[in-house]
């Protein structure tokens, strides 16, 4: 299972020899980046214990080495009405 934009995820050695030391991570975004089959490119925020963003980082992770913390909730799509344009006469000249 691919992690989505807006999920949290605990990141350990699991997922990479580079995280001797583990991070939480949301993700902004999942490149379609070619990569070698299990691994992935992730784009998001390094969180620190309150859970506020300290820094952006692209990382790449075995995604079988990821565990969830918080899954993102599908948003309802939502539909906008377009307001009519008022059109009023132009004068030339």
């Amino acid at each position: 299972m691919l992690p989505r934009p807006g999920d949290v995820l605990h990141v350990t050695r699991a997922a990479s020899v580079q995280f001797r030391r583990p991070l939480i991570f949301r993700v902004i975004k999942v490149h379609d980046w070619p990569t070698y089959q299990g691994w992935v490119w992730l784009e998001g925020y390094e969180l620190d214990a309150t859970g506020d963003a300290v820094s952006r980082r692209s990382i790449y992770v075995k995604h079988e080495g990821l565990r969830q913390l918080h899954i993102a909730e599908p948003r309802p799509h939502t539909v906008r009405t377009r307001r009519p344009v008022a059109r009023t006469p132009v004068r030339v000249g």
